[in-house]
């Protein structure tokens, strides 16, 4: 991901406001960002709560933040203000995309609703992420990850034979987050196909956590009028372990089971009636897993490693933090990448993860300061210095 004083991405030119906190919004905006267009992240005085988020913390802000907030600029208003309420309707009437995740209702009550935004801007797409939708039963409901990560019924399967886990990450907000930012991309394509009108696009997390998660489940159960599938006794997805650490690797396909017998030196198993074939190894994967702990406990896991991809076996090393970004391969696609400041201080950032030929995502700001941008943003949008001083004087920012 180069950086740049401007983007060319393919969508420079289209203005973001965004009224996100947190994880599921930002990661919408932000991918828009990276993208090319131009995000005023709307916040409130005291802040976007994951400004101090998080252990590691430099100028006002922490790493968590930084993650989630480049390439945008920062504006302060106070929405209970009737004054700042004012100036969102006046930036809202040249603005491409709304874009927030307040819970049902709070919007409406601030004035900044769809209803109210596309009065001064019918082509606005208003792109409103919540915990469940803007209607049931539990619509109004508070909605953090981990209670949405056991609505969605795959902590059961995280805890295998022990109690239900979770995922150690916010996973429901990132992919509500990555959901909403296609979402509203489709709805952009939209408007510049049929005529300019805006729309509203609502994207539960709850739809989103489960489209992205549970399609094998799904799949497993998708024809009601047969009984539901046995399960294996042995886990699929799991890791192994070797005589230093572990790997992690599924067998599949007929060659890679035999690329498996050349890793572990025990190339007799390639002609076991048991594990032959796919079904056979799914009939009798107790024992096949037991072979292979057994062989996978004898050598270290870089000697494996290093036999897998000799022999085009598909097994891999279970890395922390440090390996993952010195891998050769995250290296060489720049994966993660350093962006050196003003002041010499250095901040890691993730690459987008889209490569275009001709309109490559850029970086071209860090996270903004709070309200680090507001006399800028407000100056683009027509206000003078004097509007700016009594909106100031009114307590419009805060």
């Amino acid at each position: 991901m180069q950086r740049a004083s401007k983007s060319h991405g393919p969508c420079r030119g289209f203005r973001v406001l965004d009224f996100t906190t947190m994880v599921s919004g930002p990661v919408c905006t932000q991918y828009l960002a990276d993208l090319g267009a131009d995000v005023t992240k709307i916040e409130a005085p005291a802040g976007d709560p994951s400004r101090f988020t998080g252990s590691a913390s430099r100028k006002g802000m922490t790493g968590f933040f930084a993650q989630l907030n480049r390439n945008k600029r920062s504006l302060v208003i106070d929405l209970r203000n009737a004054q700042g309420t004012r100036v969102v309707h006046r930036l809202a009437e040249g603005a491409d995309v709304v874009v927030e995740n307040f819970r049902p209702g709070v919007a409406d009550r601030l004035d900044i609703g769809y209803d109210a935004l596309r009065t001064v801007n019918p082509k606005l797409i208003y792109t409103a992420i919540s915990g469940f939708g803007t209607t049931g039963p539990y619509a109004g409901h508070p909605a953090y990850d981990h209670i949405l990560q056991g609505l969605t019924g795959m902590m059961p399967a995280q805890g295998g034979e022990g109690p239900p886990r979770m995922l150690q990450s916010v996973a429901v907000d990132k992919a509500s987050g990555m959901a909403a930012g296609s979402a509203t991309l489709a709805a952009l394509l939209a408007r510049e196909r049929n005529g300019g009108d805006g729309q509203r696009v609502d994207v539960p997390m709850l739809d989103a956590y489960a489209a992205f998660m549970l399609p094998e489940a799904v799949g497993s159960n998708a024809f009601p009028e047969l009984p539901p599938p046995n399960s294996p006794s042995a886990q699929i997805f799991r890791t192994w372990e070797t005589k230093d650490g572990y790997i992690v690797g599924i067998v599949v396909q007929d060659s890679q089971y035999k690329a498996l017998c050349k890793m572990i030196e025990r190339e007799d198993l390639a002609d076991d009636e048991r594990f032959a074939t796919l079904v056979a190894r799914f009939q009798n994967i107790d024992a096949l897993y037991e072979v292979i702990e057994n062989e996978f406990l004898k050598r270290p896991s870089d000697v494996l490693v290093e036999r897998a991809r000799r022999f085009g076996a598909p097994f891999g090393p279970v890395h922390d933090f440090e390996g993952f970004i010195n891998d050769p391969q995250t290296q060489h696609n720049g994966t993660v990448f350093e962006v050196e400041d003003s002041d010499g201080a250095r901040t890691r950032y993730l690459t987008h993860p889209a490569r275009f030929e001709k309109t490559p995502a850029v970086f071209t700001r860090p996270a903004p300061m709070l309200g680090e941008h507001s006399d800028t943003v407000l100056a683009e949008a027509g206000f003078d210095d004097a509007e700016v001083d009594a909106l100031r004087a009114s307590g419009a920012f805060g």
